[in-house]
């Protein structure tokens, strides 16, 4: 499961309680368009807000709606134990796979972290994706590290959260990661503004917040990366610039969730408290972005 495009849905939100409608809405429209998985509660998923039961009825309900697409589910939590609690919800639900960040409040060593792994992949049954969060978890992977991780059973995939500018730079770290991962384990990039070079530089997947919520498009992005045409890249990546200058002041939760709740897909506001979507003139500047250039473009 862990190639192509997985898409990353939001989790709208309503006075703290999972919009079903809205949720089931964002799947259905992935389906349509044929991704090649769902990563229900990522980041983008808001899971770190959740409760155990919200996280575990979401969780079936984009099972239930998946079409037979592989759904992925977040098991992060700061207790290793509620941790291998989520895992056991997850697999019970029917998951294809699970994500892992190792969230904390205090911050992990390496050792702490590879033993947290440790632990959960002895339990699991299903392939685990090891997600590399830095700017979330505040915890920095070094390839060692990943490489060590990837030795252990049911890890699938690392979804690797940085990547060198430098596209000769980033093919060469790709290219030493796949040479010394197990056999089997995949290499995926996140963070949408630097994902194609992820893919030309040679990663099997893309972990996407966009695709999420504009699938059809992200999928033709996806495709001209992965076949290196510079020319079809450059046309689809061009409108997107001003999007990727609003996740990097913004961060890419913020800017999703707004441009959702003005396209009228969700309600609004639809973050858990106390995150809030764009307001003011950057929310009127998205507004008009989304109405001259993107929403053509995006979401026909």
């Amino acid at each position: 499961m862990f190639k192509g495009l997985s898409a990353f849905p939001l989790t709208p939100l309503i006075d703290g309680r999972v919009d079903q409608a809205s949720f089931v809405s964002l799947i259905e429209r992935l389906v349509k368009a044929g991704v090649d998985s769902i990563g229900a509660l990522g980041s983008t998923g808001s899971y770190a807000y959740l409760t155990r039961e919200q996280r575990r009825d979401t969780t079936r309900l984009a099972i239930s709606v998946s079409g037979g697409i592989p759904v992925m589910t977040s098991i992060g939590s700061p207790s290793a134990d509620d941790v291998l609690r989520l895992a056991d919800d997850a697999q019970h639900e029917g998951v294809s796979g699970v994500l892992l960040a190792p969230v904390s409040y205090q911050k992990l060593s390496a050792d702490e972290v590879f033993s947290l792994y440790e632990d959960v992949t002895r339990t699991i049954s299903v392939p685990l994706c090891v997600y590399d969060n830095p700017a979330t978890t505040g915890f920095e992977f070094t390839d060692e590290l990943l490489i060590a991780l990837s030795q252990l059973p049911h890890v699938g995939s690392i979804k690797l959260g940085t990547l060198a500018q430098d596209r000769t730079t980033a093919a060469r770290r790709v290219a030493r990661l796949k040479e010394q991962v197990k056999a089997g384990v995949t290499i995926g990039i996140s963070g949408d503004a630097q994902s194609l070079r992820g893919l030309q530089a040679g990663c099997d997947v893309w972990y996407s917040v966009l695709a999420g919520l504009f699938p059809r498009y992200f999928l033709r992005l996806a495709q001209a990366a992965q076949d290196d045409d510079r020319n079809e890249i450059g046309r689809l990546d061009a409108p997107l610039a001003p999007l990727w200058e609003l996740f990097q002041r913004y961060g890419s939760l913020r800017v999703t969730a707004t441009m959702a709740e003005l396209l009228g897909v969700v309600a609004s506001p639809c973050l858990p408290r106390p995150l809030k979507t764009l307001s003011g003139q950057e929310r009127s500047q998205l507004k008009a972005l989304l109405e001259t250039t993107l929403r053509p473009l995006l979401y026909p």
